[in-house]
């Protein structure tokens, strides 16, 4: 059965839609804890992040509470990877960069990286950081300068963060103000989104 959509609601579809950034996207390495997974899920939409990978080998992925998620994981899309040879052949393609986070030395801070371009950043959980075999993945690490006593974000605001310099850089570029998708996968993607 298929529900009536008023106009209003199409042209928030479609607006929303033409935002979306496709070559934006996160990587959730084993972060267990259900509320920054929730989070990080609704910085994603908020910053028009189409999709968001999941790479869960030590821990499962958390059970999401409806109130807090489910509307942002409703418009974000999962893709779900059991290897890092899978995780890397849905990265790869293109000019697409590779960031993992990382306080290493070798670590560049976040507004030296070009976020407009094709872009993918592995987050990882606070307690063990990104997974070592992930880590070769990466074209290179980036870290949020702070200057406090405390040396990290929660992983949840750290997302944002790294999100809103993106979405600064793609901003400034114009690129929110063009659709990513052409206009096939657009018309797919917003059949597919008048049925949620």
């Amino acid at each position: 059965m298929t529900r009536e959509i008023t106009q209003r609601r199409r042209e928030k579809l479609e607006r929303v839609l033409s935002q979306r950034q496709k070559d934006l996207t996160l990587v959730l390495a084993n972060i267990h804890d259900p509320h920054n997974v929730s989070a990080i899920y609704r910085s994603a939409d908020a910053f028009g992040v189409a999709a968001v990978h999941l790479y869960y080998t030590d821990t499962p992925f958390p059970a999401l509470g409806r109130k807090s998620s489910a509307s942002a994981r409703k418009w974000v899309d999962s893709i779900r990877h059991k290897t890092v040879d899978d995780l890397r052949a849905a990265l790869a393609g293109g000019d697409r960069q590779i960031l993992a986070t990382s306080c290493s030395p070798e670590a560049k801070p976040l507004g030296a990286y070009d976020f407009t371009r094709p872009t993918a950043v592995i987050m990882g959980n606070e307690h063990g950081g990104v997974p070592e075999e992930l880590c070769g993945l990466a074209h290179g690490e980036v870290y949020i300068p702070m200057y406090g006593m405390i040396q990290s974000f929660n992983v949840s605001v750290a997302a944002a963060i790294i999100l809103y310099e993106a979405a600064r850089q793609r901003t400034a570029a114009g690129m929110y103000a063009r659709p990513s998708y052409s206009g096939e996968e657009y018309a797919q993607r917003l059949a597919a989104w008048l049925e949620k």
